[in-house]
């Protein structure tokens, strides 16, 4: 089998390249380098055999030239749930890279009846809905109170599930996300090509580029151990805001059990996340960091709210593992913040290649 990575020198994208290789697929990868770092990973990926070809997917002659492959990970996008909102011309962008793009990689999938695995977005979901849902304070993090009577559909104690509400705002990221997977389904339905969608957490491991809004938590374990300064946004500063993280080998394993079953038809869609066992609060990350290095110095808290955050966001996969044989996250949460920690102590200049200055 032959798979094209677009976005192949980010993260996710190297995570995938690496991981397909050594299951013996054959891999391409298209990148355009914009993004600080992602150079970094051309070389060594030219090295490990990926055939690299730098275009650009909003252009549609470069996405013509790529070469014919039997699928395509779309993992290249704007990440940030921030994107778009400051510049003159921010959200035309945003818009550019997450949607119209992806217009080009339907076009080349229909051409070449490639099946296509959709990456998309935790943020795809309701904002108002997930910070009006029932929380519980341990102290250390916010818990979903998953005894309250009030649980909208598609939330439980396993996390956000697929059926969880989409009503706008989703913030102009998931906007793009969204009506991505909706074009995509009806691609892969009008022209015969298979298309997975999988709704991914935050996706964390070692070679992450950290910034605050984008790879929290690589981001926050290198200005932890470079002493940095990190802060608490919200929710009277005190950091109990709680995401999940899955491993992108993880989310390799998927997409290749995905892979295997024929056709276009059936539920499509899935939420694909680290889940509960997986989760913590940025304060419970502060303080595995200060014992994980030996640092005593504090973020600081900063109370004022900011556009599209939420206390709470846990993937719930077991749609996902009841559907493609038993499948769950192999990789715990622990084991992806010490592989991020000796990333991140053998690569002092991380944060500067990662575009903070």
């Amino acid at each position: 089998m032959r798979i094209l990575i677009t976005g192949v020198c980010g993260f996710v994208g190297s995570q995938l390249a690496e991981y397909f290789l050594r299951e013996g697929l054959l891999v391409a990868g298209v990148d355009n380098l914009m993004r600080p770092g992602s150079e970094i990973n051309r070389n060594r990926l030219r090295e490990a055999g990926v055939e690299f070809v730098h275009g650009d997917i909003r252009c549609a002659s470069d996405v013509a030239a790529l070469p014919k492959v039997d699928w395509v990970v779309d993992a290249a996008a704007n990440t940030s749930v921030l994107a778009g909102l400051h510049g003159s011309a921010a959200s035309a962008q945003l818009v550019e890279h997450n949607l119209f793009s992806l217009v080009h990689i339907l076009e080349y999938c229909k051409r070449h009846n490639a099946g296509l695995f959709v990456l998309s977005s935790s943020r795809v979901y309701s904002i108002a809905a997930l910070a009006s849902l029932p929380m519980r304070d341990n102290g250390e993090a916010f818990l979903l109170d998953d005894t309250s009577t009030a649980l909208p559909a598609g939330v439980s104690g396993r996390g956000i599930a697929r059926d969880f509400s989409t009503a706008a705002p989703v913030s102009l990221h998931g906007a793009t996300k969204l009506a991505g997977e909706v074009l995509a389904l009806e691609y892969g339905s009008a022209f015969g090509f298979p298309v997975w969608v999988n709704r991914c957490g935050i996706l964390a491991g070692a070679g992450q580029f950290g910034t605050p809004d984008q790879g929290i938590f690589s981001y926050w374990v290198n200005a932890c151990l470079r002493h940095r300064p990190r802060r608490y946004i919200g929710w009277d500063g005190m950091g109990k805001q709680v995401r999940d993280a899955l491993h992108p080998h993880d989310l390799a394993r998927l997409l290749l059990i995905q892979a295997k079953i024929p056709g276009s038809g059936g539920e499509r869609i899935y939420t694909v996340g680290g889940g509960p066992a997986n989760a913590m609060s940025l304060r419970q990350l502060e303080a595995w960091c200060q014992y994980r290095f030996h640092t005593t110095d504090a973020p600081t808290a900063a109370d004022e709210p900011r556009r599209y955050d939420i206390p709470w966001a846990v993937m719930d996969h077991t749609e996902a593992t009841a559907d493609f044989g038993s499948w769950t996250p192999s990789i715990a949460l622990t084991q992806i913040l010490e592989e991020i920690a000796q990333h991140a102590e053998a690569h002092p200049h991380w944060l500067e290649w990662s575009g903070l200055h």
